[in-house]
């Protein structure tokens, strides 16, 4: 799927396909990655690239063109389970026009940072501001998850909520090494500035973004410790759990079993006392329940 921006009065606003100068190409068909590459002389191992989620972030220079891939988090589903993956985005930045390269659809200069843009230079920088923000709100979405298991795992039984924090883990693993790629990315950039005409707004806005990404980076970081030193003790808790759990099973059993001792005592098919007696299943009953309340007391001074 196509969609074509263009820039008007410091703004971007779709429009059609030929006086577009900012072009999406959205999970492209054959024929579209055919005219990329012939056309537009996109590298084909490039164009694979932008399209493969295990790909590192980089910048290359062709001839025409300057290519981006760019790591960016993937849409998350119910479906994932709890694991959030990444995935490429190309962005081929040619001196008039804009062509960037995606797997899944996703909204577009969404929100306040893309009001006034003024080239596409702006556009781009803008676009990869906006993935850092991407994955700085997918990592408090983690950490609010992380914080929800764990509170169900200290009442938990069973390992599932923990293999459910395993796959965050992983997650944030996939987010590091991610994020790190960026970074190394737009080092690049800065130091090839001057060679993709980058004006000193730009080069101001650029290094913005190497703060940014870099927090996002330590942020990461922070969540992935947490949840790697935490880990054995959270297994820990729910052994605990499951201890505490068969000590209750056995006090019930034992309370009942003391009881059920003396009633059988006195329910033998043999001559017994209080067999003459008006009250004696009272009394019987009585004797069953002192009997438990000794038990417990018992219990209770041994300290088990």
């Amino acid at each position: 799927m196509l969609r074509t921006f263009r820039l008007c009065d410091a703004r971007i606003e779709e429009c059609p396909a030929e006086g577009a100068s900012i072009h999406f190409y959205i999970n492209p068909t054959e024929d579209e990655k055919r005219y990329l590459v012939d056309v537009l002389k996109i590298d084909e191992h490039t164009l694979a690239s932008a399209l493969d989620p295990d790909e590192l972030a980089r910048l290359e220079f062709e001839p025409e063109h300057a290519a981006l891939i760019f790591k960016r988090p993937k849409n998350y589903s119910a479906k994932d389970l709890f694991l959030f993956r990444v995935t490429s985005t190309g962005y081929f930045l040619f001196k008039d026009k804009l062509v960037c390269l995606l797997s899944e659809d996703i909204p577009l200069f969404e929100g306040k940072i893309f009001a006034r843009t003024s080239s596409h230079h702006e556009a781009l920088l803008k676009m990869l501001y906006r993935t850092i923000f991407h994955f700085l709100e997918h990592l408090k979405i983690i950490n609010r998850i992380s914080d929800e298991l764990e509170q169900k795992i200290n009442r938990a039984m069973e390992n599932r909520y923990l293999l459910n924090l395993f796959t965050l883990e992983k997650s944030l693993v996939y987010y590091l090494n991610a994020i790190h790629s960026n970074a190394m990315a737009i080092e690049k950039i800065k130091h090839s500035a001057a060679k993709i005409g980058l004006a000193p707004e730009a080069v101001e806005f650029l290094d913005d973004l190497i703060v940014e990404n870099n927090q996002c980076l330590k942020q990461a970081e922070i969540y992935a410790n947490i949840l790697t030193g935490l880990m054995d003790a959270r297994g820990t808790i729910v052994g605990n759990n499951i201890n505490v759990l068969m000590k209750t099973l056995n006090i019930i059993t034992i309370g009942i079993m003391v009881p059920t001792f003396v009633v059988s005592a006195f329910s033998m098919n043999v001559k017994i006392p209080l067999a003459r007696i008006p009250f004696a299943f009272w009394i019987i009953m009585g004797l069953a329940a002192v009997s438990v309340v000794g038990f417990l007391l018992f219990w209770k001074f041994r300290k088990w």
